[in-house]
């Protein structure tokens, strides 16, 4: 069995994460972690998985139980997990980043876009872009993955095979997506109500968003060029 850690396991990812390793025959969750929650039993706050998970939250300053992993992911807000992953990988632990701190290749452009300094710019070379369809065979043997977002999934996923095969205008892309309010998060907020975001529909983010950079990464590389790509995701 794989001795699987959550470091954040409260939020909309963090709980559909819970679901899929409570279900996996071959994983064991060993930690998880969540400084709110810290001594709550996991089962108390998702009835759903009273008999799949037994255990409590973690403080997550308790990096060591961390250590004792094989398998340790981030459902963590951009900017935690390259604070702790250094120290992991040390020791031997693998691990997958279901947040950006690891998905743009130019480091100068991450910091850029995520307005913070990135804090081990040394290992983003190293990660591993999790997107299966495109990098099934370097994920089997990665000690670091770097989890696609949900724009840049269904875009890369949907453009890629056109792009490859060379029957579209590379320069003219357009991506006009729609996302579920879920995506924003698990935060109280006006907008996101569902008052508010049921039976409506916006766009945003349309002067930049920064789901822009990981498309256009991917693109490039599957082109071997720059393409031309408007990007306009809506709630």
């Amino acid at each position: 069995m794989i001795k699987v850690g959550i470091v954040g396991g409260t939020g909309y990812t963090g709980v559909e994460l819970l679901r899929l390793v409570a279900q996996h025959p071959e994983m064991k969750l060993s930690v998880i972690t969540s400084r709110k929650e810290a001594g709550l039993r996991v089962a108390d706050l998702f009835p759903s998985l009273r008999g799949h998970v037994d255990i409590a939250f973690s403080d997550p300053a308790r990096v060591m139980s961390l250590i004792d992993c094989e398998l340790v992911f981030f459902a963590t807000p951009n900017g935690v997990a390259m604070e702790q992953v250094r120290e992991l990988l040390e020791a031997g632990v693998r691990v997958i980043d279901l947040a950006a701190d690891f998905r743009l290749k130019d480091v100068a452009e991450w910091e850029s876009w995520y307005a913070m300094t990135h804090a081990c710019p040394d290992l983003v070379e190293g990660a591993v872009y999790g997107l299966p369809e495109v990098n099934r065979d370097s994920i089997r043997s990665a000690n670091l993955v770097a989890n696609p977002g949900c724009y840049p999934t269904a875009v890369q996923l949907g453009f890629l095979p056109l792009v490859e095969t060379g029957v579209v205008d590379l320069n003219h892309l357009v991506a006009d997506v729609k996302s579920g309010a879920s995506g924003a998060g698990r935060k109280a907020e006006v907008p996101l109500l569902l008052a508010e975001a049921g039976d409506n529909f916006k766009a945003y983010g349309v002067p930049g968003h920064r789901h822009l950079p990981e498309i256009r990464q991917g693109l490039r590389m599957g082109a071997g060029h720059e393409v031309g790509l408007t990007f306009v995701p809506h709630l």
